[in-house]
């Protein structure tokens, strides 16, 4: 069979999640012949993993090398734009890890630099692969829903410990994750919140910092988000609340649809609710409705996204999800921090000069209040 030569860039958790799936034989159509990471003892690790790596500590050597012909990249948030951009020059296939970046001209930035290239461009948005948010995509998108009236998503079972956040000096940190909850738990809600239910047209957030724990980024959000169409969305997240939640409710003309526990319940009336509001003879009556439950626990959906990824370059496949597309649910975090920041509403897409005056303002007088 043929297969891709993958290299890694970053051997931390992420990196060595990935590296452990391809051993494990989950995607058969990928090879992993290099990685590189600035730590030594990351790059042991690796290579006692699989002895017949090439290891480099400096990324563009391994490119340079003509061992790989794609590169994983799965680096510190800031930095996810900088080597795709290297892996674009040199003609590398990308694959990046969430979130796409930090900023929105940085990531920008990157989509250019892939229209540019000739080149296979993935992000790791494995949830996409979930057969329950799949499903909701497709019956919101075909409009079986009827006119999108609400988005609402507790999504609270991020929870994290002290311990955690104090396991590394870039974390929680604006410096070096670039922001909390929702820069590096949440992404991949964002992501499919956009996906399955479209953009909002604008913002009000409310980011608390160091809610629950002792970090200087924020540790629980509230957001608040209107469509041109005059749907709503409320979308609430945390990593210091457990035991959490995870819900996502949608509804529309036709009927509503929740999913949780790994199951997709949809209520589909047999009337559009605003006809039969304003059709109805009697003040106390409800449309009659049918109801159908859609069951399926979420795959591996790493090793899917990588072997799709491997198959689009081979095969011409499609990709879970095109890298470029990481800027939409960045556009939303981005606009959430700007309108928490200026206690305002906030436009989407957000200021890209005055979000990012913001951002580094809270770079440069950080004081971190981990202990």
């Amino acid at each position: 069979m043929e297969k891709i030569r993958l290299g890694i860039i970053g051997t931390g958790n992420m990196g060595i999640g990935h590296l452990q799936n391809v051993i494990d034989g989950k995607c058969p159509k990928i090879e992993v012949t290099a990685v590189a990471d600035i730590n030594p003892e990351k790059l042991e690790n690796a290579q006692k993993m699989l002895p017949s790596l090439a290891c480099f500590d400096n990324a563009a050597q391994m490119l340079d090398s003509g061992l790989v012909d794609a590169a994983l990249i799965s680096v510190p948030h800031y930095e996810h734009s900088l080597y795709a951009i290297e892996c674009f020059k040199r003609g590398i296939h990308v694959m990046i890890e969430k979130p796409a970046g930090v900023y929105a001209r940085q990531v920008r930035e990157m989509n250019e630099a892939a229209d540019r290239s000739n080149v296979k461009f993935g992000i790791m948005f494995n949830q996409r692969t979930n057969p329950i948010y799949k499903k909701a995509r497709e019956i919101v998108q075909s409009g079986q829903l009827g006119k999108p009236k609400r988005l609402v998503w507790i999504i609270t079972n991020w929870y994290r410990t002290q311990a955690y956040y104090d396991s590394g000096s870039w974390r929680a940190t604006w410096n070096g994750e670039g922001g909390g909850v929702l820069l590096n738990q949440a992404p991949h809600n964002l992501d499919l919140w956009q996906w399955i239910f479209g953009m909002p047209k604008r913002i009000r957030a409310f980011c608390s910092i160091g809610k629950y724990h002792h970090v200087g980024i924020e540790d629980d959000v509230t957001i608040y988000g209107e469509y041109e169409n005059d749907a709503t969305a409320v979308f609430i997240s945390s990593t210091g609340e457990t035991p959490g939640t995870n819900r996502l409710e949608i509804s529309g003309d036709l009927g509503k649809l929740v999913l949780e526990d790994d199951r997709l319940k949809w209520w589909r009336l047999e009337t559009p609710e605003r006809e039969f509001c304003y059709s109805a003879r009697e003040g106390f009556v409800t449309p009659k409705y049918t109801y159908e439950e859609f069951t399926d626990a979420a795959p591996d959906g790493h090793s899917e996204v990588l072997e799709r990824f491997a198959e689009s370059i081979l095969d011409g496949g499609e990709l879970i999800a095109d890298g470029r597309e990481g800027l939409n649910s960045l556009l939303i975090s981005n606009a959430a921090y700007l309108s928490s920041w200026t206690q305002d509403w906030t436009e989407i897409p957000a200021d890209e000069a005055v979000f990012e005056k913001y951002l580094n303002e809270l770079r440069a007088n950080e004081k971190c209040p981990k202990k």
